[in-house]
Formats: C-alpha cells, structure tokens, sequence
C-alpha cells in the first residue's frame, strides 16, 4: 500500500509516528490495504513519480497536499539536497518505506532509493552497479519481507526490507520489465522492445527463487498487475506492425495463459492498474488516438464502458495508479513527448475529475498518505 509525509497538526503527528512503528512491524504480502488500527479516513496527499527524459538527470517526485491544493515539485530533493537521479522508472510502497528505481544511463547511476514514506527522507540508496556495468533496475515488487527488482541486465535481485541488503539474485534474461506476484511465484515480463519475437512471461518460485517455467504471451510483454483472485494480467505492445498489442491473462494455479479474445486499443500508451476489486485499463481509441480508460472485469478479462463521464481530456497517458483507499484513479499525463512539465488528474469513481496538479517530465506513478481518524 502507500503512505507518506507531511502533517497539518501535532496530534497528526502523533498519529504518524505511531503508524510508523506500526507498519515497520508488519510484514505483508502485497501494497493492500488492511483492517489495522488506526482506521483511514482519508487520503491527505499523493506523491507522483517523474521519470524526465532519458539520460537527463531530470527525474523527480511530486508532493501533492489534497487539503490545500498545494504542490511541491521536485520534493525529493527539497527534502535530500539532492537530485533523484536519471530514468526512475518505477515507486512503491512497502511497509513505513517507499521504494525508487532508477535505471540510470551509465555506470554507477542504477540504484534503488528507499525513504521513509512519511518524510521522503532517503534511508538508503542501494546500487544496483557491478565494477565494471549498471544492472539497469526497471520495476519492483514485494513479498513478505523481500523486495524484488528487475533488471535489464538480466536478472532478479532480491532485497531484504530489514537490512535493506541485496540478498539473492536469479538469472533469467536480458530487457526484463514489469513483475507481479501471485500464489507465491514471481511472474516478470521478457520484452526487449525490438521485433525479434520475444513474448514469454518468467515464473520464478519465491521458497526456491528459482525459475520455474516461461509462459508464451502476445510479443513484448511489458506490464504485469496481479488480481485479487490470482490471475496475472500482462500488457504486451506487440512488434508495431502486423503484431497488435494485447492484454494477455494467465491462470496462477496451473501457470498457463487463458485463452482469451483480443483486446483493441493495446499499444505502448497503455497501463494497467489493479487494487483489491477495483481494475482499470487504458486503451488507445483507433480514430482520435486519445487514451481511454476503461474498468477491468478481473473474472473474465473483458474492459467496460469509458471511465471518464465528464469533457476531460488527457494528452498521452503515461501512467495509471489507483488509491487503494478511496478507490479514486490517478492518470499521469505527459501532455507531450517534448514538454518539459506534466500533469496528474484525480478521477472519482463517479469518472468525474476531482482536481489536477503540475508535475515533472513524464509523470507514471503514484504514492498515497492518509488521515487516519481519532482513536
């Protein structure tokens, strides 16, 4: 689940800090939500990921206060006195911790920042460099006590959310993108995002960390999201020519992909966002080639009517996350690919826009903060 920093009073404060010691006891399967002490009562603020433009060092994280409508760009570094860093392609959170890959460009750039998710405050930046290469660390995910990382170079490392040491690594091929967890495997997407043909999905047995199986799914499987009742759901951008795109759905229990009728709309735009029973997918629409976002039946695969019910628009559609509390979907918007600023929208579950804020270059992921209510 998500949580975070700022606080508008001392008895907030107080709160926070004994949800700190709560949740850095607790270790959890997934980002859910869960029936503790103190209750939630609402979100107060969002952190939204940037990813900037490849190579620039121009990555950073957004402060969103919902209460006041105030946004704080480039938080990260009001907070470290430094720069995020170059190609951050992917925040979570785990516990009190918050969780930040940066792929870096070169040597000594690739690395997962972690902070306390009430502070932003870095507790720990974790290279993910050899002597003599980067490992290029793309997305990560957790179960129990482990955090685990893709990585282009090839393999999965593993993280041990205590130590906060790289304690495990699994090599399995090179370009590996998103990754989800289900029934106690790991499945990770293959992609290279070339027209070679690659189209599997690794399993990898978390009791083992050892790979398992590869599952064939549509050409370049890119995102991966886990649904409640154990089915993984895979976004493959096809090779961009006689290859569409598709949203592949694979069966947990027996590791094999569902047969399924293919999706429309599934291009390299596309995100995929699922939390306890709320689904949502975008699409591309063929004739005005804006991004469409559209509820996921998570039984049968199937996309409903368009989530947005008001005139909003969205430019490119960058990223798809929803607050696990309210349910509530938060779109990233590029605006373009050579604007320098982005811009983040809340969309209620009535598919009305809520507000928006300003964000950096290429916004894609979101982190929440909740009020908790009195005890």
């Amino acid at each position: 689940m998500k949580t975070t920093l700022r606080c508008s009073s001392k008895t907030t404060l107080l709160v926070f800090a004994s949800c700190l010691l709560l949740f850095s006891s607790c270790k959890k399967d997934n980002d859910e939500i869960e029936a503790i002490d103190p209750e939630i009562e609402s979100t107060a603020g969002v952190y939204m990921l940037s990813e900037g433009s490849f190579g620039s060092g121009n990555s950073e994280i957004t402060y969103y206060d919902i209460k006041s409508g105030v946004t704080q760009r480039n938080y990260y570094k009001k907070v470290n006195g430094t720069d995020l860093g170059e190609n951050a392609t992917d925040l979570q959170r785990h516990g009190s911790k918050m969780y930040c890959v940066v792929s870096g460009k070169t040597k000594g750039q690739s690395f997962v920042d972690v902070m306390n998710v009430f502070t932003g405050k870095t507790l720990k930046r974790i290279s993910f460099n050899s002597a003599n290469d980067a490992y290029f660390p793309r997305s990560v995910t957790f179960y129990q006590n482990k955090a685990y990382v893709s990585c282009y170079d090839g393999s999965i490392r593993r993280i041990d959310t205590a130590s906060l040491a790289i304690d495990g690594e699994v090599k399995l091929a090179t370009y590996q993108e998103g990754l989800a967890v289900a029934n106690g495997k790991l499945y990770v997407a293959q992609s290279d995002y070339t027209f070679t043909g690659k189209n599997t999905v690794s399993v990898v047995d978390l009791a083992t960390f050892a790979k398992t199986k590869d599952i064939t799914v549509t050409i370049n499987p890119v995102k991966v999201a886990a649904a409640t009742n154990g089915d993984i759901y895979v976004i493959s951008y096809g090779n961009y020519s006689n290859i569409a795109g598709n949203l592949d759905r694979i069966n947990s229990v027996t590791d094999a992909k569902v047969t399924a009728t293919p999706v429309a709309g599934v291009d390299y735009n596309s995100s995929i966002s699922i939390t306890g029973s709320a689904a949502y997918m975008s699409v591309t629409d063929a004739a005005t080639f804006s991004s469409i976002i559209k509820p996921l039946n998570v039984s049968n695969g199937t996309l409903g009517n368009s989530l947005v019910t008001d005139n909003a628009t969205i430019g490119i559609l960058y990223g798809l996350t929803i607050d696990p509390f309210s349910k509530e979907v938060y779109v990233a918007d590029a605006l373009s690919y050579t604007s320098t600023t982005g811009k983040a929208y809340c969309f209620g579950t009535n598919g009305k826009k809520k507000f928006e804020f300003e964000t950096g270059q290429n916004p894609q992921h979101a982190v929440f903060i909740y009020n908790y209510k009195k005890q």
